[in-house]
């Protein structure tokens, strides 16, 4: 179940195949994530729910949110056909201290997930910018993922 696992959530977490920016995109960039934790529970019938924490940094050329850094934690839930549906919440600061948080989720089977900002402070405070991700490379413990949005 963990191996099948792995898979699943790093395409999540790392939350984050290149995909092309959308033509409303206005900010794009990537997430590198090392995953600190993981832990899978058998539910029973095929079924698992996994917690998991990572470290995570953005870079973006066109973005206030190149160099944040921070964690970003979730679950995922596995079905008896393979397939992981996933959630949670990334808290991010800036060389200036300022808090960047998003919620992101990501539904079973699906190539791509999406986030939103929930809060912030400082050059963070009121965004309400949002988008996509999708992972470029996983190796179980480190991730890349590739995300672009509408950034206010």
């Amino acid at each position: 179940m963990k191996s099948r696992f792995k898979k699943g959530y790093l395409v999540v977490a790392g939350v984050f195949l290149v995909a092309p920016a959308y033509a409303a995109d206005n900010c794009t960039g990537y997430d590198m994530i090392v995953t600190t934790s993981a832990d899978t529970r058998d539910l029973g019938n095929g079924m698992t729910l996994t917690t998991f924490q990572g470290e995570s940094m953005l870079t973006s050329e066109n973005s206030i949110y190149h160099l944040a850094t921070g964690q970003c934690s979730g679950t995922a839930l596995g079905t008896p056909d393979g397939e992981f549906r996933s959630n949670g919440h990334c808290a991010r600061h800036d060389k200036d201290g300022h808090l960047q948080s998003i919620e992101w989720s990501q539904a079973a089977g699906a190539d791509k997930g999406t986030w939103k900002s929930t809060g912030g402070t400082g050059k963070f405070a009121g965004k309400n910018d949002s988008g996509w991700f999708q992972s470029v490379r996983s190796d179980g413990k480190m991730s890349i993922t590739k995300w672009g949005g509408v950034c206010n």
